[in-house]
């Protein structure tokens, strides 16, 4: 399985990295979020992943949903590049990430090609 997509989001793994994205703007709620992690999780095959995960388009997330991901979001991850789309969101990320017990790397990129390049110099120490 190279991809999985629902309405709302596509999963695929590129050189050994899972991505995602949203479709279109989107509000995360606790019913969306666990279809979500769901998918990833399938994807994944049980298989720990380097993520980058592209939430450009997540307008907002319920204080459900939120839980939810602190709680199981970090399930097979080996560490996690997100994606923003502006400089303040990328700040604010950066803050909550120092807030929240964050158990793997994770970082915020404003460029997709940039937590790639986080996400394979982690690869790379890992050998």
């Amino acid at each position: 399985m190279d991809s999985i997509e629902n309405q709302h989001i596509r999963f695929w793994i590129e050189n050994d990295i899972l991505f995602s994205e949203y479709k279109h703007p989107f509000d995360m709620t606790l019913e969306n979020s666990k279809e979500i992690y769901e998918m990833r999780e399938k994807i994944s095959k049980g298989v720990p992943q380097f993520f980058c995960y592209d939430i450009s388009l997540l307008k907002s997330m319920t204080s459900d949903a939120r839980k939810y991901g602190e709680k199981y979001g970090q399930n097979n991850l080996q560490a996690s590049a997100i994606v923003v789309n502006t400089v303040f969101a990328k700040f604010i990320y950066s803050i909550f990430l120092q807030i929240y017990n964050v158990k793997i790397p994770t970082k915020a990129f404003k460029t997709r090609n940039d937590g790639v390049n986080w996400l394979n110099s982690l690869k790379t120490q890992n050998k």
